[in-house]
């Protein structure tokens, strides 16, 4: 991570054991990748800044006195183990839930939960077709286009929650697009490790057009 940007974990205050614990997520991932594509190849070099502190940012946006938190989509467990790994620190009575439709992704996801000792859970499966989880955070980070993952965030958020999209330089198109079939109440938040991306913060969701 360059020096322009803000730590989040600086930010946020961690200890140690929760740094050390993002380290050996960071080293998982590392031997996983050889085999299962988690995340990629250019980004593989700098997963320390790119993923997991691209994802500990999200922590920071959230109630911490959210029950649950669900991750959709979460691959390489980004963000969703790195949310795991901060909320026992700081939010221990927060739940996290992790989906993941991949069963190699999925394998990897209860391994590293496990050498982390971690206790999220870890659901193989669709997220279309995972029964509703009625989480207060519902995140999601380069899964699909914002209209797509607004249905995704309406089946699994709670009518008071928040979804977290962490989107890149074309957001305000995927707004456009959005807004042709959803109503929803939403604020950006720059991003602290891309300058030309932004966490959009959607609350409210509702069809535009009811089918």
């Amino acid at each position: 991570m360059s020096h322009d940007h803000p730590d989040p974990l600086a930010r946020l205050g961690v200890s140690r054991e929760t740094y050390a614990a993002l380290k050996s997520l960071e080293a998982l991932v590392l031997r996983w990748n050889k085999t299962i594509n988690l995340v990629s190849k250019s980004s593989a070099d700098d997963i320390w800044s790119r993923h997991i502190l691209d994802s500990a940012q999200l922590f920071g946006l959230s109630n911490l006195m959210a029950a649950h938190w669900v991750d959709m989509g979460s691959g390489g467990g980004f963000p969703g183990l790195v949310i795991a790994v901060i909320a026992r620190e700081l939010s221990p009575s927060m739940r996290v839930t992790l989906i993941e439709s991949d069963a190699r992704k999925a394998t990897f996801l209860r391994e590293a939960r496990r050498a982390l000792g971690l206790s999220s859970e870890v659901i193989l499966g669709r997220i279309e077709t995972t029964p509703p989880l009625g989480g207060n955070v519902v995140s999601a980070r380069a899964l699909t286009s914002l209209s797509g993952l607004l249905g995704l965030a309406e089946r699994h958020l709670r009518p008071d929650g928040v979804a977290m999209f962490p989107k890149g330089a074309r957001r305000d198109e995927e707004i456009a697009e959005a807004k042709a079939i959803w109503d929803y109440d939403s604020e950006s938040v720059p991003s602290m490790s891309d300058t030309n991306a932004a966490i959009l913060l959607i609350r409210n969701i509702h069809r535009a057009h009811p089918v």
